[in-house]
């Protein structure tokens, strides 16, 4: 729940990605800040999640998964159009961006593009900062579960998709996997306090 803020001051919206491969952190970090932040920040779903709780056919074909990324692209944008468009929020923190889907398009990049209208430079532009939590491998407490199937292996693999797919991007901050998981929460959280305008600090 959103802490009460005196704050009465219209912002300019500004938005930030957590992303990162499985088991790395990200619901615990949004979580976190979903009761940390006042009512001027804002923790938007994770599109991916809404779709499949929603019935959005899961299948393994080339042209399912495809078109699960196009739908989750169109999710996310419209989720961010909502937040933005409400006109309260100075900052808007995004359960994973537009380029994520990068790491789970089957096809060719540049089709991802072409079939989104979308280019890699107006959607690196779009955030303000991306904060990426890398998963801890086996060794360091890896575990699957039954929403987090994948291995600590594929989960690396993926991980490494997602920091290609944004890579380029000026302002990527890398929760190192070897790092503590609370001291991960710990660290994202500053960085998100740090993109809150100073009136709501």
């Amino acid at each position: 729940m959103s802490l009460a803020c005196a704050c009465e001051v219209r912002h300019t919206p500004r938005l930030i990605v957590v992303t990162g491969g499985p088991g790395g952190g990200k619901t615990a970090l949004l979580e976190v800040a979903q009761n940390t932040f006042c009512r001027h920040v804002a923790v938007l779903p994770e599109a991916a999640s809404l779709l499949w709780k929603g019935g959005f056919p899961r299948h393994d074909t080339t042209s399912a998964r495809c078109a699960a990324q196009r739908a989750i692209v169109r999710v996310q944008i419209e989720l961010q159009r909502i937040a933005i468009e409400e006109g309260q929020y100075g900052l808007i923190i995004c359960d994973r961006g537009t380029l994520d889907g990068l790491a789970f398009w089957p096809r060719d990049p540049a089709e991802y593009f072409d079939e989104l209208g979308i280019s890699r430079e107006r959607e690196l532009a779009r955030y303000a900062s991306v904060i990426h939590m890398q998963p801890p491998a086996r060794s360091g407490g890896y575990t699957t579960t039954a929403v987090r199937p994948e291995s600590a292996e594929q989960a690396a693999a993926i991980d490494a998709r997602i920091a290609h797919a944004w890579a380029g991007h000026p302002r990527t901050f890398v929760i190192p996997s070897n790092t503590s998981f609370v001291s991960k929460v710990e660290r994202g959280i500053a960085l998100i306090r740090a993109e809150i305008p100073a009136c709501c600090q």
